[in-house]
Parts: structure tokens; C-alpha cells; sequence
């Protein structure tokens, strides 16, 4: 018989519900006898061969002896080819279609009857009462993965009622349980039950733990034992298949992202080459004579193993989702995407979509980091390895394009936040106008630590600053968003990987540079920032504060800074001075904190702990309580407006250093100009230029003038040390730095500074003033609050003295010109009497009467402490200078070389620096 003749009848012996015997030879009256046959009862017990033998005619009746005869020599060779061929599989078609009582009576001895023998009409039997069952097949309701299975799960095998059952392996022979196990193992590989493969009794398919976790088979008892281990063999591959069918249901939903949807599709692809592959093993079932258990062993090894490792790999990323239970348990991210929270809640959604909570949720780069440490550890298996490669490559195309366009265009399209790059779009460009912050820089655009694939680890900083940098091109309209990004790597396993990432943070490093240093002149901005802050040139300032002394005066909350603003503003416009020519004068704002400079500093020193060499961080919020006696002198300080994107450089943090600077500079001009004031009242008033013929009260006098001549010469070498010494030497450092970096921007990409580098040596370049300047440690600013403290108590008390030494000094207290004083002289001391007696006569009036001795006494007194005073700290100040010299800052020697004549012959000259710590705390 030819190849197709045995495949017409294997596949008709296979498909039909009775078994059709007769060749093609036989023509339609065979079908037709089988036909007749099977409308007229079963057919007679026996082995298949006698079945064939025993035909009848269309009619029903029984042919004659010698017809049978006849017929049967007439097949007799017929029947030898084919007897061989179908005898198993006709058994096997048999015992499934037929009944219980069929097979019974089919096995039964003594009762085989004659071919010629008349049927006689059988019994009527009792009708057993059946079990209504009528399953439907229902739509399970939509998900958001479109192409998962939507057809209802079919019932098990095990729940349908009077289902018939198929004759016990062991009753059948070898031959033909091969063939049934053969049969059941091709349903089963499908994911379906067989007739003696059947789901385990634990599996419950509706369940979606056991669909994901893939079902496991159990096999009928009485099979031979080398046909059982082979089948329980390959059932695996059947429970692989049916979990990763699950998988990709589940997996392809929104809620995992586009790097799951593609791995999923990637997976799909391998699912449908096995089910091909399960049709062509179907086919060799049905046509070939040797297709053995052995043989379809073979044929499904190379395929169990790669389902082996999709499973694997499945079931870990179902085990990092939560969907499956998981020995590790890694934590995600500790914050969780703020604006994503209000998206949901919004909307009216929950926080935790279906089973999963979304700080389990595996996705993006996740999924990658897992298929890469699969590929590593799985190096030495070449199937696996490029079954993995494979799929490595197709699940990061979708990855590579949200990395292309971060990288180029600047800009996120991550829906299912499974970048690399976290996007905060809470913090926006446009409240920059307001209150311009370097929370836009720093916490608009984040890593994701634990969501960055292995191949990006190295760079993914990277990856970071060149999207940061080329998002705020983007924003100032300098990359065009609509081009198209051509010739870039669109897979992991590209070789052009790193030089893409590096040649896109080279250019956009360089456009950003560019774009700050000319489009936005930041070096021009940095120059105006040291006219206001550093006073220098400093000729409009003293202007500014003659002008504003009527306001400056006043308590702090009872200054019109509105008036100062006009003041200000006049006096930078006016023709001549050096910031006249400066564009940005309009960027100058004054304000009042009524909080004073030292509580401040301490309480940010204080805080962030400078003193261990921490970073210096300002108050977010002024904390400390404002000084109830804050005057404008002490409270004024200037503020800045920079426009974006110069305030990614110049942010507030660096606005409040620049503050900081400033008003110490400017207190220091403040004392200045207060003990230049004394020294005016010193030498221009009559009473202190006059000549007594008081010993004692000359003395006094002369030591007043010592004290004075000290403190403005302690103030003027600080003031001198702080801008000569400390700002300008760094200031010129940082400027070279700047401009090497645009030099080296416009030669060549490569070899350029980056912006954070700028924006970092922006911040140091502050911070080594402020260090250097002695504001970032607290035992310095006690010391110099003590001190200036001091020196404005001297110069407050200026004027009361002069009216005490009026009193005390016997030229001075009668009516009559002393003899060393001229005419102009003693007409110019009695006005000035008259306008302090007009001032405080009532205060005089009601003070108790006081002798020249006692007044003498108090004012002697009171020169006595203020010298102690500042003899006793400022020696603390040198000692101190001295430790943190040798210690921290070099640059301080020069200080303390300055001011070591200021305390000579002073009982506090030599106080060794063992002496600081207990002085400052008797201080």
C-alpha cells in the first residue's frame, strides 16, 4: 500500500467516531457495510483481524459461506499489509470510541458469532438515568493585555458527570498502550488532558497562582515502567508550556510596561514555533509505522531544554512581581513616584492594580538586570545562551528607544516609569519665575538605582547629566525635538552602546556650556554678582549708605525697604561709577533679615556639621527667632534674580552664601565707618582735642584714643584679609577655571568641563571663602561676635562720654575759655554744649546728682571693661588663628601676623591656646 494510502486511513481511523476499515480497493461498499454495521450494533468481539474478515452486506443479511470465502482470498494479501499497520491503532480508535459495555463484550469469550448467522434482536435494558451536563464557553472578562486568551478555562476531566472511561492500561498490550500514550502525550504537550494523562488532583486552572506555577500531569496506573518513565519525562515540557501561556496573559498587561510587552512578544514567537512543532510530530503519528515513545523522546529534548529556560526565566519575573511566592525578598525603591500616587488617586484608581502592589512591580530595567544575569550564568549552555540573547535583544528595543530619545532629544516618554531616569514633573520651569531653586536641577530628573540595566551601570551618570543637559536646551529652543535621531544603536547587543552614550553627553555638555557662557553671558553675571556682594569696586556702597543712614538707622521691621530699592537703584544709575555699565542692575533687590549674621551661621554650622568637613547646607527655612533689637544696618542684605537657565548655576543655595559674605563684609564696613566716626569726634570735638591740666583725665583720654586705634585697625585687617587675601585670590582661581573650560568647549568636546563641574567648583569656590573667612566654625564666630559686640558698645558710647568728660574735666565744667583753647574753638565747644543740654535736659534733670570723682570713676570703670574685653578676645582670636592654621587653612598665618602687634603690652598678650576653650566659656 502506498505512503498516502496509509495516511487517508489513519487519519480517517483517527477521526471518525467508528473505525473505517476497508481499503481503497473496497471501494464505498465497504464504508457502506461499516456504516450498517455500526447503525446495526457493535461489532462481535474478537481481534481485529476477525473483524475484518467477518464483513457484511449493505442490506444487513448474512452473505453466503462461499461469498465470504471468495471475498477473503480476494483480500487475503490485502490484508496482510495492512493488518500490520493498523491493527494498533484500530484497538486504540476502538477502546476510545467505544462504550464500556462494547469493550466488555468485545473481550468477553464464547461471544463471537458467525458472519452467516442471522442477528437476533438483543434485550431491552433498563435506561440509567443521566447526569444533565451542559458546559458553555464564555468570554472571561477584558483585561488591558490584548491579545491574552479570553475563551473560558474547558471543566477537568475529573468533574464531568457519567464520563465514559477508557480500559485500563494494564488490560491493554504493549503495542497498544504505546499508541494511547503516544496520542495522549501530542493533547497533553497542548495543554490539555488526555485520556490517560490527566491534570494533578492539586491543579485547579481557574486559579491564577497554578496557571502561572504550570500544571502537573499524573499518568493512569498500569502503564508499562519504561513507557512511564519516558512520558513522565516529557510531561515537563507540557507544564512549561502551559505556565509560559499563562505568563504572557499576565505579563503583556499595561500595568508591566513596554520592555515585558516585547519580551512577551518575544516569547510568543517561541510558543508558536512549538506548537508547529507538536503538528509536524502529530503528523509523523499519523504516517509513519515507527513513530515510537522513544522516538518522540528524541524529537522534543532540544525543545524541552529552551522551554526548560523560558520557564525559568518566567518564573523569576513572576517571583520579583509578587505574583508567585519568593524566598528574597528585595526591596524597591523607598520613595515612590509622588506623582504617580496623585495620578491614581485622581483618577479614582487604587494604589495596588490586581494582585500586585506597585513597589513589587518588575519591570523596565528590572526585567533586564534578570535576563542579563541568566545570560551570565547560563555562558557555558549554547542553546541557552542564545535563546537568551535573543530575547535580551527584542525586549531592550523598546528600552533603547526611551534611552535614545533621553540622550537626544532630552525628553522621557516613560508611561510605565521604567526608565533608568525618574521624572519629576511636579517641579516645574515656571515656578523658577517666583522662586527659582536648585530643586529643578537636583530632583526633577533622578536615577533609578535598582532599575538600571547592567550594560548602563557604568555610564548611567552619564546618561543622567547629557538628558539634563540637552533637556534644558531643549527648553530654551535650542534642540529641535522633531528631528529624527538616525544611525543609533537600537539593541543592548550593539558594540556602538558606550560611544553613543558618550558622544551624546559630550554634545549636549557642550551645547548647554555654549549656550550658558555666551547665549546667557554667565560670566558677565558672575561679575556682577562680585560688584554687590563683594563690594568691589565698592564707591556706590558708601554712597548708598549715607543716603540710606536715615533708614538704616531705624529698627529693622520699621524700614521702608522700598525707599532703600529707590536709593539703590538711583545711585547705580548714576554716570561714572563702575556699575553703571552693568546690564544686570536691575537684578539688584535689598531686603531686610531681621535675623543676624552670627545666629544664623551657627545655627546652619550648628546643623549641618561643617566643622567635621561636611558640606556647608543652608536652612531651607529661617528656624532661629529674629533679633527684637535689629537695626537696618544689621539686617540689610541684597538680593539677586537670575533668569533660567543661569540659575542651575547660581541657585539659592549659592545666593545664600553669597548673602552670607556680604553681610559680613558689610558689618565690618559698618564698624569701620562707626570707629572712623569716633576718630572724627576725637580729633575735631573741643573736648577731646583740648589739652588738660587733668593728668588723670588726659591719660584717660589718651587711652581711649590707644583703644580706638586698635579696634579700627583689628577691623581694617580683617576687612583687608577677607577681600584681598581670601575672595579675590579664589575669585581669580574660579575665573581662570571657567574660562579654561570655555576655551577648551570651543577646541574640541572631549576635553571640555562639564556643567556640573562648573556648578561644583561655583559651590567650593564659596565655600573655601566662607571657611577662609572664618564663618564655618562656631568657636570663631562666638569669639568674633564678642569682639565686634565690644566695638559697637565703644562707638554707641561715644557721644555720652564726650558729655561726661565735659563734666569731669575742671578746664571744661566753668563758664571761662581755657588758656590753651582758641576763640573758634571755645565758641564751637559751648554750641555743641547747649545742642546735648537742649537733648537731654529732661534725662539730666531727673538723674541723681553725681560729683566730678564719681563720674570719673564710672567712665574710668567702664574704659576698664571694654578693654579687657577685647584685649582678652582678641587673644583668644590669635590663639585660635594660630590652631586652626596649622590644623585647616594655611591662609590664616598671614592674619595672625597681621594682628599680633594689635595686642601688644596688654596683660593678654602670650595667653597660650590651652587658655581658649576655658576663656571662651568664662567669655
Amino acid at each position: 500500500m502506498s505512503g498516502a494510502s496509509r495516511a487517508s486511513n489513519r487519519a480517517n481511523g483517527h477521526g471518525d467516531e467508528t473505525p473505517r476499515m476497508a481499503s481503497s480497493n473496497a471501494g464505498g461498499h465497504g464504508s457502506k457495510r461499516e456504516r450498517q454495521e455500526g447503525r446495526n450494533g457493535p461489532p462481535p468481539s474478537g481481534s481485529f483481524q476477525a473483524s475484518l474478515g467477518h464483513k457484511r452486506s449493505a442490506s444487513g443479511n448474512p452473505r453466503p459461506i462461499s461469498m465470504a470465502t471468495t471475498e477473503e482470498r480476494r483480500y487475503e494479501e490485502q490484508r496482510k499489509v495492512t493488518e500490520r499497520t493498523y491493527e494498533t491503532h484500530a484497538d486504540r480508535i476502538v477502546l476510545r470510541t467505544a462504550s464500556p459495555e462494547k469493550i466488555q463484550r468485545r473481550s468477553a469469550p464464547g461471544d463471537r458469532k458467525s458472519a452467516a448467522s442471522p442477528r437476533r434482536p438483543r434485550d431491552p435494558k433498563p435506561e440509567v438515568a443521566q447526569v444533565p451536563w451542559n458546559p458553555e464557553v464564555t468570554l472571561r472578562p477584558h483585561t488591558t493585555a490584548p491579545l491574552a486568551s479570553r475563551v473560558s478555562i474547558p471543566p477537568l476531566a475529573s468533574t464531568v458527570p457519567n464520563a465514559p472511561q477508557p480500559t485500563p492500561l494494564a488490560e491493554l498490550s504493549l503495542a497498544v498502550q504505546e499508541a494511547v500514550i503516544v496520542e495522549d502525550l501530542l493533547f497533553v504537550f497542548m495543554g490539555y488532558e488526555g485520556q490517560y494523562i490527566r491534570f494533578d488532583k492539586g491543579y485547579n486552572p481557574r486559579e491564577e497562582r497554578d496557571r502561572l506555577s504550570g500544571p502537573n500531569f499524573r499518568i493512569l496506573p498500569g502503564l508499562d515502567p519504561s513507557l512511564h518513565d519516558l512520558a513522565a519525562s516529557m510531561l515537563k515540557m507540557a507544564t512549561y508550556y502551559s505556565a509560559l501561556e499563562a505568563f504572557v496573559d499576565v505579563q503583556s498587561r499595561e500595568e508591566f510596561g513596554a520592555v515585558n510587552h516585547a519580551l512577551c512578544a518575544a516569547v510568543r514567537k517561541y510558543l508558536q514555533d512549538y506548537i508547529v512543532m507538536i503538528s509536524e510530530l502529530e503528523t509523523q503519528f499519523l504516517t509513519s509505522n515507527t513513530f515510537t515513545v522513544h522516538v518522540l523522546n528524541i524529537h522534543t529534548l532540544p525543545t524541552s531544554h529552551l522551554m526548560l529556560q523560558l520557564y525559568s526565566l518566567a518564573q523569576k519575573l513572576l517571583q520579583k512581581n509578587g505574583l508567585l511566592d519568593d524566598d528574597s525578598d528585595d526591596d524597591d525603591e523607598s520613595m515612590e513616584d509622588f506623582d504617580k500616587v496623585l495620578e491614581r488617586l485622581t483618577e479614582g484608581g487604587n494604589l495596588t492594580p490586581g494582585k500586585m502592589s506597585e513597589k513589587k512591580l518588575c519591570k523596565g530595567g528590572v526585567v533586564l538586570r534578570l535576563v542579563t544575569q541568566r545570560l551570565e550564568s547560563m555562558a557555558g549552555d549554547p542553546a541557552a545562551r542564545e535563546l537568551l540573547t535573543s530575547l535580551l535583544r527584542d525586549a531592550s528595543k523598546p528600552y533603547m528607544s526611551m534611552l535614545n530619545e533621553w540622550l537626544h532629544h532630552g525628553a522621557i516618554r516613560d508611561p510605565h516609569s521604567e526608565f533608568l531616569i525618574k521624572e519629576q514633573k511636579s517641579i516645574k520651569r515656571e515656578t523658577l519665575e517666583q522662586d527659582y531653586t536648585d530643586e529643578y536641577w537636583e530632583r526633577r530628573y533622578t536615577i533609578r538605582d535598582k532599575n538600571v540595566p547592567p550594560q548602563l551601570e557604568g555610564v548611567k551618570e552619564k546618561v543622567l547629566l547629557a538628558g539634563k543637559y540637552l533637556n534644558v536646551v531643549r527648553e530654551c529652543g535650542g534642540v529641535d525635538v522633531s528631528k529624527v535621531v538616525s544611525d543609533v544603536p537600537t539593541t543592548f547587543d550593539d558594540n556602538r552602546l558606550l560611544e553613543n552614550v558618550n558622544s551624546a553627553y559630550a554634545h549636549a555638555n557642550e551645547s548647554l556650556m555654549q549656550l550658558l557662557l555666551t547665549s546667557h553671558a554667565l560670566p558677565a553675571r558672575l561679575r556682577s554678582l562680585k560688584h554687590y556682594f563683594f563690594l568691589n569696586p565698592s564707591d556706590y556702597f558708601s554712597h548708598f549708605m549715607e543716603l540710606g543712614h536715615p533708614e538704616l538707622r531705624k529698627n529693622a521691621k520699621a524700614v521702608n525697604t522700598g525707599k532703600l530699592q529707590y536709593l539703590l537703584d538711583l545711585i547705580l544709575r548714576q554716570p561714572g561709577s563702575v556699575v553703571s555699565l552693568d546690564p544686570f542692575k536691575e537684578d539688584v533687590k535689598v531686603e531686610m533679615n531681621e535675623v543676624t549674621l552670627i545666629k544664623s551661621l551657627q545655627d546652619v554650622v550648628n546643623i549641618t556639621g561643617i566643622e567635621k568637613g561636611e558640606a556647608l547646607q543652608p536652612l531651607t527655612s529661617q528656624a532661629v527667632k529674629a533679633d527684637k533689637n535689629a537695626t537696618g544696618y544689621t539686617s540689610l542684605q541684597f538680593d539677586y534674580v537670575v533668569p533660567f537657565p543661569v540659575s542651575l548655576v547660581i541657585s539659592r543655595k549659592t545666593i545664600w552664601r553669597y548673602q552670607a559674605l556680604f553681610r559680613y563684609l558689610f558689618s565690618l564696613r559698618y564698624l569701620e565707618s562707626q570707629l572712623s566716626s569716633t576718630w572724627h569726634v576725637h580729633t575735631r570735638g573741643a573736648s577731646w582735642s583740648h589739652k588738660s591740666s587733668n593728668r588723670e583725665i588726659e591719660r584717660w583720654k589718651r587711652r581711649m584714643w590707644t583703644m580706638r586705634a586698635r579696634m579700627l585697625t583689628w577691623v581694617q585687617q580683617l576687612l583687608y584679609f577677607c577681600t584681598a587675601e581670601v575672595i579675590e585670590p579664589n575669585w581669580s582661581k574660579f575665573m581662570s577655571r571657567l574660562n579654561e573650560g570655555a576655551e577648551n568647549g570651543k577646541q574640541s568636546s572631549g576635553s571640555s568641563r562639564t556643567v556640573d563641574e562648573l556648578m561644583q567648583d561655583h559651590v567650593d569656590f564659596l565655600d573655601t571663602c566662607l571657611k577662609e573667612c572664618m564663618l564655618t566654625n562656631s568657636k570663631l564666630l562666638k569669639v568674633h561676635a564678642k569682639l565686634i559686640l565690644t566695638c559697637t558698645m565703644f562707638t554707641n558710647y561715644t557721644k555720652w562720654l564726650t558729655n561726661e568728660l565735659d563734666h569731669v574735666d575742671p578746664d571744661l565744667a566753668g563758664g571761662v575759655k581755657p588758656p590753651g583753647m582758641t576763640n573758634m574753638q571755645w565758641r564751637r565747644f559751648q554750641a555743641d554744649r547747649a545742642a546735648a543740654a537742649s537733648r537731654s535736659g529732661s534725662k539730666d534733670a531727673d538723674a541723681p546728682m553725681q560729683s566730678v570723682e564719681e563720674r570719673f570713676h564710672e567712665i574710668n570703670k567702664m574704659i576698664n571693661e571694654w578693654e579687657h574685653s577685647f584685649s582678652r578676645h582678641l587673644q583668644i582670636l590669635l590663639d585660635a588663628l594660630n590652631h586652626y592654621a596649622a590644623t585647616e587653612t594655611v591662609v590664616l598665618l598671614s592674619l595672625c601676623a597681621r594682628l599680633s602687634t594689635v595686642n601688644q603690652g596688654t596683660e593678654f598678650t602670650g595667653l597660650r591656646a590651652d587658655d581658649v576653650s576655658n576663656a571662651n566659656r568664662a567669655g
